[in-house]
């Protein structure tokens, strides 16, 4: 079973420190995702129309945004899967989105830019020996 929701403040002190460990370990990923949360389910009645089955496509008032952030799944055994979330309620989305930014890009500090260069020298090799198979005239 998952832990509960974080409030925002302890959400993002443990996403800095989730940050801060990938940092450390000079590898790993963090992923962050977020999602509308609507409550309810959506019943299946025949007699529902089109309006009725997508009426959560046109909610009456704004609904709040599911916030997780994780490690994914560690290399090596000695790891621990990391899991936050934290629901963001409407009216707080835009100081939200502010403080999430600034802990992102202090997050995104000491990544390296990504090595590419065998992707390019296959690329020239394709090239040189004119690609698969031949051209037909």
């Amino acid at each position: 079973m998952d832990p509960p929701h974080l409030s925002t403040d302890e959400f993002f002190i443990r996403l800095a420190e989730l940050f801060e460990t990938r940092r450390k370990a000079d590898h790993g990923s963090v992923f962050l995702t977020q999602k509308r949360l609507s409550y309810g389910s959506v019943s299946t009645n025949e007699t529902q129309t089109v309006d009725d089955i997508f009426a959560d496509l046109h909610p009456a008032s704004p609904l709040p945004v599911l916030m997780r952030a994780t490690n994914g799944k560690p290399k090596d055994e000695t790891g621990e899967k990391v899991k936050l979330s934290t629901v963001v309620q409407p009216e707080a989305l835009e100081t939200f989105y502010i403080r999430y930014a600034e802990v992102w890009k202090s997050g995104m500090h000491g990544l390296r830019k990504r090595d590419r260069s065998g992707r390019k020298k296959a690329k020239a090799k394709k090239r040189k020996f004119g690609g698969e198979g031949e051209k037909k005239a």
